[in-house]
């Protein structure tokens, strides 16, 4: 690779509380097939040679990940909210001499079950583009929209798809659609791919899998521990 070619760094939020987990700790360090669930994250991350730098934001005081070693870093910057965290996170690595266009991963600490082959995969597809894009998959089940716990309308599905992580963007561009928003807390951003959007650019859409789920409500960790283990197996 030429000296000035662009590299691929990948950012892991990793401040949150988890509330929904109904677990005692964060659902990052939850126990999941003998290792906090973070590290299966951190693992498929570090078996993908074309990552240069593993950027973990932490919250500030949480001491729970070290000793992780190369390619990873721990850097406790984490924000109130993810957007915050990640915001936070690139302005770190830009202070630290990545070069704004560099690719950025920012993938979610919960996607415990993303695999080497789907990194590549999205790799692959957005390494030209002038954009970026995210790993997705057409929304397949009929959508609702409720209110007051009752249907309220049933939602065209035509063209709909369910945003996933890793999502890869340059690193300039990235940090600075999200400073746009800064001053607002980040209202409206609910993905990296959304603030992408929002100034004015269309990511592109690349086929994830089914099993890249993000372990969220309790029964969550009873599915990727089952999906950890027959890998294993």
């Amino acid at each position: 690779m030429p000296l000035d070619a662009p590299r691929c760094l990948a950012l892991l939020p990793c401040a949150g509380s988890g509330s929904r987990a109904g677990t005692g700790l964060p659902k990052q360090y939850q126990p999941l097939a003998g290792r906090p669930l973070v590290r299966h994250t951190l693992a498929a991350l570090t078996a993908v040679p074309r990552i240069a730098r593993v950027l973990v934001v932490v919250a500030p005081g949480d001491a729970r990940l070290s000793n992780l070693g190369a390619p990873v870093e721990v850097r406790a910057c984490g924000g109130a909210t993810r957007a915050e965290s990640v915001f936070n996170g690139l302005g770190w690595l830009l202070a630290a001499g990545a070069a704004p266009a560099d690719w950025v991963l920012v993938h979610d600490a919960a996607r415990c079950l993303v695999t080497p082959a789907q990194i590549e995969t999205l790799i692959d597809a957005c390494w030209s583009d002038p954009v970026g894009g995210l790993l997705a998959l057409p929304l397949a089940d009929t959508l609702k929209r409720a209110e007051g716990g009752r249907v309220a309308a049933t939602l065209e599905r035509e063209g709909s798809w369910l945003a996933q992580t890793p999502q890869m963007f340059r690193l300039g561009a990235l940090h600075a659609a999200l400073a746009a928003h800064a001053g607002s807390g980040f209202a409206g951003i609910t993905d990296e791919a959304s603030a992408i959007e929002a100034a004015g650019q269309r990511p592109l859409l690349v086929r994830g899998s089914a099993h890249n789920l993000k372990v969220t409500y309790p029964e969550d960790f009873a599915l990727a521990e089952a999906i950890l283990r027959s890998r294993a197996a």
